[in-house]
């Protein structure tokens, strides 16, 4: 029985060895992670630029002479485009300038140069040029004459010639329709037709619909208009014998013509940058452009520049 009694005992002492060495050699628990949820955003980077709202709505504002163009290609663009908002609105050309480098609109839409225009951190914008457009002295049909020479358009407009009967019409009054000073349109014609001299006084309007509405019914008067607005209400007027047309125009023969800039404050992205994409693309350009009376830049056999110097192509 001893011997049993101390055999027993020395088995105990060797389980209870063997089970403190198991308790040493067991894994130990590992620490809990923290867990991670995988749709949080990832952090902001400060250094990237917001992307804009996929069809955040566009504002176009500026050149009235441009606005028909602007308005059917934003037509055909939403109808292709569900969801998209485009606003267009004209203003005059320095209104465009203005809003878009202030940021209250997404294009400016100018007949001028951002250079061209005092006030105007052109450095900052980029030019879109989307067409080319000619500008024609327009007058009321019954005044009897469709030629005016450069000197006899400048003498008109700067007030030294009042009666149509001394340009070999009509014995009636001339009364001259101006553009703001603001609008694009008068910038163009005051450098391309009336080589930089002052107008005279007369009726100012911004509207193109509204110059070419006042001309048409106002008996000896005289005004100018972008051919895009041109119809049979009022007679375009050849100078020194060339007609503003097509053809003389992308040659250089006709000078009064002006690129139709679209700029954006920055590299356009967004609704903004896909409008102008289609604007630029086959279909405004090769149908657009054509029907609403203005010429692809890509026809013309010459260049100009913001200093207004011609090159050939």
């Amino acid at each position: 029985m001893k011997r049993l009694s101390k055999f027993m005992m020395a088995l105990t002492l060797v389980g209870a060895i063997l089970a403190g060495c198991g308790s040493n050699n067991a894994a130990t628990p590992q620490q809990e992670q923290p867990k991670t949820d995988s749709s949080a955003p990832a952090p902001a980077d400060s250094n990237k630029p917001a992307e804009p709202a996929a069809n955040e709505p566009v504002t176009a504002v500026g050149s009235t002479a441009l606005q028909p163009l602007v308005e059917q290609a934003a037509k055909d663009f939403m109808s292709k485009n569900s969801g998209t908002q485009i606003q267009v609105q004209g203003g005059g050309s320095g209104t465009g300038l203005s809003q878009v480098a202030s940021g209250a609109a997404s294009i400016g839409n100018s007949d001028i140069f951002a250079e061209e225009k005092d006030g105007i951190p052109a450095q900052e914008l980029v030019d879109h040029k989307v067409a080319v457009v000619g500008m024609a002295a327009v007058a009321n049909p019954q005044v009897g004459v469709d030629n005016l020479t450069k000197e006899q358009l400048i003498g008109i407009f700067t007030g030294k010639i009042t009666n149509w009967k001394e340009v070999g019409g009509a014995d009636v009054k001339v009364t001259l329709v101006n553009r703001p000073k603001s609008s694009g349109t008068r910038a163009v014609f005051h450098q391309f037709a009336l080589d930089g001299n002052e107008e005279a006084e007369g009726i100012t309007e911004d509207s193109s619909g509204t110059v070419r509405k006042i001309i048409s019914e106002t008996p000896g008067a005289i005004g100018y208009l972008a051919l895009s607005y041109l119809n049979e209400s009022v007679k375009a007027l050849k100078l020194d014998g060339v007609e503003a047309n097509k053809d003389n125009i992308v040659t250089n023969k006709y000078p009064v013509w002006a690129y139709e800039h679209m700029y954006t404050k920055g590299e356009p992205a967004g609704t903004t940058k896909a409008f102008l994409d289609y604007i630029m693309g086959d279909e405004v350009q090769g149908k657009t452009v054509v029907e609403t009376g203005f010429i692809p830049v890509t026809e013309m056999k010459v260049e100009r520049d913001a200093q207004g110097n011609v090159t050939q192509k």
